[in-house]
């Protein structure tokens, strides 16, 4: 058997299938990692259902004076309250300076009739009741959260208990008379 020889045509033959091996290689490499890597980035953003709850469209229309209705927006309860002339003037009344977190009621509300707030107790996080007739609304006719016991007045303030903050008001904007868009 005699010794092949290589020349220096065979030699770039191997070259060309080295560099096309590794080319290969290379490719399934990074097809394989934009594989296993995509579900991990895709996994960080926000579901399709946090998405839609971005915003929420609210018809007011069938609502009552002095009735409260809650809405779901951003996985936390909302409350709306279509105010009654006298739950208007207490919460106007108050004294800022026997506020825990004063704001005056102006500034909590677009529209006197309608609050707005996020139902959420601003100590721990409870949701206090007062939504439904017949339920505790607390000494000053508002919210009352019975996990600790924060009062909360018919503007959403916080006027005894642990609570350190009023209870949030969202961003909101009134598409016209009878619907509002939170968020």
């Amino acid at each position: 058997m005699a010794d092949e020889v290589q020349t220096p045509e065979s030699d770039d033959e191997g070259a060309r299938r080295r560099e096309f091996l590794y080319l290969a290689t290379l490719g399934v490499g990074a097809v394989g990692a934009a594989a296993f890597a995509w579900p991990i980035i895709d996994s960080m953003n926000p579901a399709a259902d946090v998405l839609a709850l971005s915003s929420v469209e609210v018809d007011l229309g069938p609502i009552q004076v002095g009735q409260s209705i809650t809405v779901k927006w951003r996985g936390r309860p909302v409350f709306i309250r279509r105010r009654t002339p006298d739950e208007i003037k207490a919460a106007r009344v108050a004294e800022l300076a026997e506020l825990i977190d004063p704001q005056p009621d102006e500034e909590r509300v677009q529209q006197p009739e309608w609050l707005i707030l996020v139902g959420v107790c601003t100590h721990l996080g409870c949701i206090p009741l007062g939504q439904k007739s017949g339920e505790p609304r607390g000494d000053y006719g508002g919210w009352f959260c019975p996990c600790h016991g924060s009062h909360y007045d018919t503007s959403g303030r916080i006027r005894f208990g642990p609570a350190p903050k009023n209870l949030e008001v969202p961003g909101y904007t009134f598409l016209d008379d009878s619907t509002v868009r939170i968020g």
